[in-house]
């Protein structure tokens, strides 16, 4: 079924401008909310995802976060500069770089649960359990097309 044809489809009324307008407000209050542990959001994905374990190459966290490998290069090397990321080579693969956080980025990282939670709260406090739950379910659904 097509929801949008040319004849209805406006550029500021259609869900892409909605999620896209949605993810800049939450991205520059998350940023605002991490200035004071010197990382922007993307940073923090990055971070999340080493210390959880769910990605420790540059490769899955590239094809985890869903950026280039481009700016995942860069989000390292700003990662790395401020002392927050090491990068090692596979001793089995030579091509793989394998990343763990530093000391100073677990102790980053540990603190983002008492921050990033807060963030989203104020964007969801309209909605109640009920749409909270539904709009998980339709934003994974909206992924998954």
């Amino acid at each position: 079924m097509d929801h949008y044809t040319k004849d209805n489809f406006a550029s500021l009324q259609n869900v892409g401008y909605a999620i896209n307008k949605s993810r800049n407000l939450l991205v520059g209050e998350m940023d605002s909310a991490l200035k004071d542990l010197d990382i922007s959001t993307q940073q923090m994905g990055v971070m999340l995802a080493v210390q959880r374990g769910i990605a420790t190459t540059p490769f899955e966290l590239s094809k985890y976060l869903g950026t280039d490998t481009g700016l995942m290069t860069r989000l390292l090397d700003k990662l790395e500069t401020k002392g927050l990321l090491e990068r090692s080579r596979s001793l089995e693969d030579r091509r793989v770089v394998n990343l763990t956080l530093t000391e100073k980025g677990n102790a980053v990282a540990d603190q983002i649960p008492g921050i990033a939670p807060g963030v989203l709260n104020r964007r969801l406090k309209r909605f109640t359990k009920e749409e909270f739950k539904q709009l998980n379910y339709l934003l994974g659904k909206f992924l998954e097309a």
